[in-house]
């Protein structure tokens, strides 16, 4: 029988190597799911409908020439693709990616660490990781990746104070900081998409921002900024930095699924299945299944609309979300008092 230090060190494992794979597949369900909304076939050449393609990109991303210019820091040069990846990388280990698995009489808890400010942990490791962003484009010494950025760092802060006061009247409903227990109340359709359908869309929508994908991929603008803030970098530190988006594009559609979509409970599951292992197995399947969902929804708004213009971001995160966002903030106080919820 393991220890629990040695399950916590297996799961740490898990989670890393999970994030890693469904991030490197998933720049391959991008382009299939590019193609099949534009009509085209996609990646199809490397392996059997082109199954091998994140492969050969890896190896080419390995063998491709490292450079780093002369006028730029170097230090914070390589610094910057580091904190992008290792924050995305940090994310992982406050989801609840399951229920309890009991072996031989001890319980084992499918999440890395139960903390009870899990929600404030998750955004103080999300605004870490604009600094890889800033750091990156001011090293490189080059005015486009400044611009790209100085976007990034203005999009995290108008995008961050909207997705705090969503997050703020979750917390209300649920009077808990802690991921799992948010997860737990959400038991049959309880799920926290409700009661909570307009800081649900403020959220998905900053989730948007937070991971600078399309239409909010202003800081990489490749048709104002060549290539925005990693315009100088090649080689895996590039790398670093585009696994790191789709990483976060995973952990952020765990985070909408666990918060407002009931985690990994399924309704009515047990009551066809009642062995509590299996049934900790079958949520965890369910979860990943929401999880792919989201990424599906991810990947089809960015071929489905068209990128802002910088003024239209501002104007949605200061004019729009932030005002809405207080709204939600004031309509969830309001039904708790009224319902006898606070007093």
């Amino acid at each position: 029988m393991v220890s629990f230090i040695t399950y916590k060190l297996i799961l740490v494992i898990i989670v890393f190597l999970v994030s890693l794979l469904i991030a490197m597949y998933s720049t391959y369900a991008e382009r299939k799911v590019a193609a099949f909304l534009q009509d085209r076939i996609g990646p199809n050449r490397a392996g059997p409908f082109g199954i091998l393609q994140p492969l050969a990109d890896g190896v080419k991303m390995f063998m491709k020439e490292e450079i780093i210019p002369d006028v730029s820091n170097k230090w914070l040069f390589i610094l910057g693709p580091c904190i992008a990846m290792l924050t995305a990388c940090m994310t992982g280990v406050v989801i609840p990616w399951g229920g309890v698995l009991t072996i031989r009489g001890h319980e084992y808890p499918m999440q890395v660490t139960d903390i009870n400010i899990g929600i404030l942990y998750l955004l103080g490791v999300v605004s870490i990781g604009v600094y890889g962003i800033m750091i990156g484009g001011w090293a490189s010494n080059n005015k486009y990746s400044l611009l790209g950025a100085l976007r990034a760092s203005s999009q995290m802060i108008s995008y961050e104070l909207a997705m705090g006061f969503a997050i703020i009247a979750l917390v209300m409903h649920t009077g808990t900081l802690s991921v799992r227990e948010i997860s737990e109340m959400q038991t049959g359709w309880h799920w926290n998409i409700i009661y909570q359908p307009l800081g649900f869309l403020i959220f998905i929508i900053c989730a948007f921002a937070e991971t600078n994908r399309a239409p909010f991929d202003l800081p990489e603008c490749e048709s104002e900024l060549i290539g925005g803030y990693h315009t100088e970098y090649s080689s895996m530190k590039l790398g670093f930095y585009l696994f790191a988006e789709y990483i976060n594009m995973f952990i952020s559609s765990a985070v909408i699924a666990t918060l407002y979509f009931g985690g990994y409970h399924v309704p009515f599951l047990g009551r066809f299945v009642h062995d509590a292992n299996a049934l900790a197995i079958l949520g965890s399947v369910f979860l990943f299944a929401k999880i792919f969902f989201f990424i599906f929804f991810f990947m089809w708004i960015r071929w489905t609309l068209p990128r802002f213009r910088y003024d239209q971001l501002m104007h949605l995160g200061w004019k729009i979300l932030i005002p809405l966002s207080l709204l939600n903030v004031a309509i969830t106080g309001i039904l708790m008092y009224l319902t006898g919820r606070i007093h």
